[in-house]
């Protein structure tokens, strides 16, 4: 079994993925798991390596026929723990791996949500998450027409999932990923 590690995953997800936008959304989701890790005192490197990595294989195959199936067996092939293609293969409904662990449950809920948070922060008129409030990622989430591929039921799902109210999940992710401003192109005007 290999040693995780960040530069290894960056790579694989850099390898598969030329989509600027799939990339930051990695990075978003790691940001995400990161920060879970550490408030919840599991693995940070662990955590942020299957947020790096849970849609690596989407762009070369999108379909639910072979994401994230092609992926976990990449993983396998190149000696990834097993823990980590589980969360992976978990964190679609589809696969019909269910979500058991605390680690499994924290990806499906940073998934959507991270890419709402973005979304929600480029309409603003700094273009920054530095200035996003749970409150306003609430009100967009209203707004069926905004973001409309995200299944507002999913966000609040997660939120339950991992045992948070839906606002302590929204204004965590933002913090998360307020830390990784730069990287997620999401500093804006500010």
């Amino acid at each position: 079994m290999m040693e995780l590690n960040r530069n290894a995953a960056w790579e694989l997800l850099a390898e598969y993925t030329q989509s600027e936008n799939l990339r930051k959304h990695g990075l978003a989701v790691e940001a995400a798991l990161r920060g879970y890790a550490r408030k919840f005192g599991e693995d940070e490197v662990l955590w942020g390596a299957v947020g790096l990595l849970h849609d690596f294989d989407y762009e070369r195959w999108p379909s639910l026929n072979d994401h994230p199936f092609r992926g976990a067996e990449i993983l396998r092939k190149q000696g990834y723990p097993e823990v980590v293609v589980r969360a992976i293969l978990s964190h679609a409904d589809y696969t019909g791996v269910s979500r058991e662990s605390k680690l499994e449950h924290t990806l499906f809920a940073c998934d959507e949500m991270s890419g709402f948070v973005t979304a929600a922060s480029l309409v603003r008129p700094s273009k920054s998450v530095l200035d996003l409030a749970a409150k306003s990622v609430k009100r967009r989430m209203k707004d069926k027409a905004f973001a409309r591929g995200v299944s507002r039921d999913d966000l609040r799902l997660g939120a339950e999932e991992i045992g948070l109210p839906l606002d302590d999940h929204i204004t965590n992710v933002i913090t998360f990923m307020r830390e990784e401003a730069d990287a997620l192109g999401l500093r804006g005007s500010l």
